[in-house]
C-alpha cells in the first residue's frame, strides 16, 4: 500500500496515457436511477458513477452532471496501468450489467458503498479492506484469491518501449525465446525478431557457447547455397563444360552432365558479380532470384537439428562399393565451385583412386597408374597427389583423369603427403621426409626418424602479411615460419622448421606406431560449471533398413551412445572431468594443439609450446589408425572395426559406430557426416543431417 496522504481523494499508483470522459447524455424519459461517471479517480470512460436519486427531474440531473463534471478537472488525469486495462478489456462493462439487474434498493447501496470506497484515501481504502476480509468467509476469500491470481499480473511488453523489451530478450537462451514467442502475438513478434536470433547464432555457431557449453556447425555448404534454378532449359555458361566432369570413354557429356551445368550457373550467380553471372542472372526467368535471405531463426533450427543428430547418434548410413581391396585413404570436399555437387576421393590397395559423388554414391572416375597400393592422397580445386607404395607421387588433373607429373626420390613406398600453396610434403617407408617445390620438382630431405613415416602435416607459425612467393621463383624457397610435423613408426612425433632444416621438436609418450596427426586450433575454451555434461548410461540402437530391396547384412550399422544430452540449455550433471586442454579448469584456450592417434589404442592432445601430452583419450580396444577432429569434436578409426566419436573438452567418447567388417583405416569429419574406409574394401558415410 502506498503511504498515508492527506488528499480525500485516491491517487493512482502508476500514470501512463489518459482517457478523458466524454460529456454525460441523461435520456429524461428513463425513469429508474441510472449511473453516472462518479468520479475521475476512479475508471473515467466506465458507466459505474454514483447513484442518482429518482426524485431528480432531468433538469437537475443535468445540472448535477455539468457540476460532476466540474469535478473531474484537470481533463489530463492519468490512469494506473490497472485501470487502463480495465477500460481496454470492458471490465466496467459487464460489472455494470451485473448491477442492472439488481433492484433499486440494493443497486443504490451498492453504489453507496462503491462511491465511498472511490472517493477514500489511501489509508481508508486499507482500513476498508481489512474489514471486508475480517468479515469474508471462505468462499469470498476463495473468490478473491481467483480475481486477484488475473488481476496483479501485467504484461510487461504491453507497457515497455519496443527497444528496452527486445534488450530484456537478450538474457534469454534460444529454449526460453521459443517458448515466449507461444505466449502471445505480440511476444511472438518481439520473441521472432531477428537481431535476438542472430546473436544466438553468433555465440553458438562454429564455437562453443561459454554459457551452455553447445556449439553449432556451421554447414559453408549450406550457406553458399543458392537458389534452385528457374529453368531447366537455360544455357549454361561457356566455361563450364571445360570443366565438367564426363564419362572417360565418351565424347560428349552425359545427361547427368548436362543436368548439373545448370545449377551451377545458378549458384555462381548469387555468389560472384562477375559480367558473365550478371548475364546468367538475367537470363532468369525468377526476377530478384539473387536476392535470397532467410531468418536467422531458421538458421538457428536448422544446425541445432544437426548437432542433436550428433550428440543422439541420429545417423543415415550409405555404403559406397567398388574397390576390389582394402580403402587405405579418403578425402572429400562440399565446397568446390565446380562440379555442383560434393565429391570424395578414395584410394585403394587394389592400385586405383576413385572419385565419388558423395549425394548420389556413384562413381564418376577411376583413376589407374600406379603400379602398387596407394596409400595417401590430397586434393584441391586444381589437382590430387597421390602417393603409392611404388615409391612414386603422381600429380593428377582429378577432373580429366590424367596424370600430369611423377615425382621420384624416395627409395621406398610413399606413405603420406601434406602440400599447400607452393610445398608439397611426403614420408615414407625409407624413414625419411622430402620437401617438394611444385614447379620445379626440386626437393631436400629431413632425416631423423627410425622407422616408417606414416603422417607429416604442415603448418604456418606466423601468417605473414607479405604477398606469398611464386614456387616458380625459386629451386625452393621455404618463408620464415613454415613448420612440419612428422609421425613415425619410432613411436615419436617431430616438429620441423623447414626454412633452417632441422628438427625443433620432439614429442615422445605413445608406447606404439603413431599413425595419423591433425592439427586443430581452437579459439574459445569453454567454462566447465557451464559446460553439459554427460550422463553413465549407455544406450544402443540398432538400426536396420528392412523395407529396402536392397538391404543386405553387410549394411547393418550399430551406434552405441555414452551420453543422453539432449538440449542446449538444460544439462545434467555428471562425472567431473579431470584436467583440461590447457591444464587449467575454467580457463580459455587461444593456442593451437596437435591430435595424435597411434597403434597403442589411445589417441593423445599435444600441447605445442611444451611437447607434453595434456590428455590421453582411453576406449579402442585395438589400435587407432586414423583421427580427424574440428572446433566441436573429434572422430577416431581403429583396427577394432569401429568409429568413435569424442568430446575433445571432456574427453570423453559419445558415440561408437560400428559396421564395417575390417579395420578402418582412414577417416574423414564434415560439419554433418564422417566419411570412413576400411579394409573390407567399403566406404562408409554416415550422414547427421537427419
Amino acid at each position: 500500500m502506498s503511504p498515508l496522504i492527506t488528499d480525500e481523494s485516491h491517487q493512482c499508483d502508476v500514470l501512463p496515457a489518459p482517457r478523458l470522459v466524454s460529456s454525460l447524455r441523461v435520456d429524461p424519459a428513463h425513469s429508474p436511477p441510472s449511473l453516472v461517471p462518479y468520479d475521475a479517480d476512479n475508471i473515467p470512460g466506465t458507466e459505474i458513477t454514483a447513484t442518482m436519486s429518482a426524485e431528480h427531474p432531468p433538469d437537475d440531473a443535468l445540472q448535477e452532471s455539468s457540476s460532476l463534471s466540474s469535478r473531474l478537472a484537470p481533463a489530463t488525469r492519468k490512469l494506473c496501468v490497472r485501470h487502463q486495462r480495465m477500460a481496454d478489456e470492458g471490465t466496467n462493462i459487464k460489472l455494470q450489467q451485473s448491477l442492472d439487474a439488481l433492484p433499486v434498493e440494493e443497486r443504490e447501496t451498492v453504489n453507496a458503498i462503491w462511491s465511498s470506497f472511490s472517493s477514500s484515501p489511501h489509508s481508508r481504502r486499507e482500513l476498508i479492506l481489512r474489514g471486508i476480509l475480517t468479515m469474508c468467509c471462505f468462499s469470498q476469500l476463495s473468490l478473491l484469491t481467483e480475481q486477484l491470481s488475473q488481476l496483479i499480473r501485467i504484461d510487461p511488453f504491453t507497457v515497455l518501449p519496443r527497444e528496452i523489451s527486445l534488450k530484456i530478450l537478450t538474457y534469454l537462451d534460444a529454449t526460453s525465446l521459443c517458448r515466449a514467442a507461444q505466449v502471445s502475438r505480440r511476444w511472438r513478434g518481439l520473441a521472432d525478431d531477428n537481431i535476438l536470433w542472430r546473436g544466438i547464432c553468433e555465440q553458438h555457431i562454429g564455437q562453443k557457447c561459454l554459457k551452455c557449453g553447445w556449439g553449432l556447425p556451421i554447414l559453408e555448404k549450406r550457406r553458399n547455397r543458392g537458389l534452385p534454378p528457374a529453368s531447366p532449359l537455360a544455357s549454361p555458361p561457356p566455361s563450364v563444360p571445360k570443366r565438367e566432369i564426363t564419362d572417360a570413354s565418351s565424347s560428349r557429356p552425359t545427361k547427368r552432365s548436362r543436368a548439373q551445368m545448370e545449377p551451377h550457373s545458378h549458384a555462381s550467380t548469387i555468389r560472384s558479380p562477375s559480367p558473365s553471372a550478371s548475364r546468367s542472372s538475367s537470363r532468369s526467368s525468377r526476377p530478384g532470384a539473387e536476392v535470397f535471405t532467410r531468418p536467422w531463426k531458421d538458421v538457428y533450427s536448422e544446425r541445432l537439428t544437426i548437432e542433436r543428430n550428433w550428440r543422439r547418434g541420429r545417423c543415415q548410413v550409405r555404403t559406397l562399393r567398388g574397390h576390389a581391396d582394402g580403402v587405405m585413404c579418403l578425402q572429400f570436399s562440399e565446397t568446390l565451385h565446380h562440379p555442383s555437387f560434393p565429391i570424395v576421393i578414395t584410394g585403394s590397395y587394389d592400385r586405383t583412386v576413385r572419385i565419388w559423388n558423395l549425394e548420389t554414391g556413384a562413381e564418376i572416375r577411376c583413376l589407374r597408374g600406379h603400379t602398387r597400393a596407394v596409400r595417401c592422397l590430397q586434393f584441391d580445386e586444381a589437382k590430387l597427389i597421390t602417393g603409392s607404395m611404388d615409391h612414386t607421387i603422381r600429380v593428377w588433373d582429378w577432373r580429366k583423369g590424367e596424370c600430369v607429373r611423377t615425382l621420384r626420390g624416395h627409395t621406398d613406398g610413399v606413405i603420406c603427403v601434406d602440400f599447400d600453396t607452393n610445398v608439397l610434403a611426403s614420408g615414407s617407408v625409407d624413414s625419411t621426409v622430402r620437401v617438394w617445390n611444385f614447379c620445379t620438382g626440386e626437393a631436400f630431405m629431413l632425416r631423423g626418424h627410425r622407422d616408417w613415416v606414416n603422417a607429416v602435416k604442415l603448418w604456418d607459425v606466423t601468417k605473414s602479411t607479405t604477398p606469398p612467393v611464386d614456387p616458380c621463383d625459386s629451386p625452393l624457397r621455404i618463408d620464415t615460419g613454415k613448420m612440419l610435423f612428422s609421425a613415425s613408426d619410432d613411436g615419436t612425433i617431430r616438429l620441423w622448421d623447414l626454412a633452417r632444416r632441422t628438427c625443433v621438436q620432439q614429442f615422445t609418450g605413445h608406447v606404439g606406431q603413431v599413425q595419423s596427426l591433425r592439427l586443430l586450433v581452437l579459439d574459445d575454451g569453454c567454462d566447465e560449471d557451464a559446460n553439459v555434461r554427460a550422463l553413465n548410461a549407455v544406450r544402443i540402437s540398432e538400426n536396420t533398413i528392412t523395407d529396402n530391396p536392397a538391404f543386405d547384412d553387410s549394411d547393418a550399422y550399430t551406434v552405441i551412445m555414452h551420453d543422453n544430452t539432449v538440449s542446449p540449455d538444460h544439462g545434467h550433471e555428471g562425472n567431473a572431468v579431470v584436467g583440461s586442454l590447457s591444464g587449467r579448469r575454467g580457463t580459455r584456450l587461444k593456442k593451437p594443439v596437435l591430435v595424435s592417434g597411434s597403434l597403442d589404442n589411445t589417441i593423445k592432445v599435444w600441447d605445442i609450446e611444451t611437447g607434453q601430452a595434456v590428455r590421453t583419450l582411453f576406449g579402442h580396444i585395438e589400435g587407432v589408425w586414423a583421427v580427424a577432429c574440428d572446433k566441436l569434436r573429434l572422430v577416431s578409426a581403429s583396427h577394432d572395426r569401429t568409429v568413435k566419436v569424442w568430446d575433445l573438452e571432456e574427453g570423453k567418447c559419445t558415440a561408437t559406430l560400428s559396421g564395417h567388417r575390417g579395420a578402418v583405416t582412414c577417416i574423414a569429419l564434415g560439419e554433418d557426416k564422417i566419411v570412413s574406409g576400411s579394409d573390407d574394401g567399403d566406404v562408409r558415410i554416415w550422414s547427421f543431417s537427419g
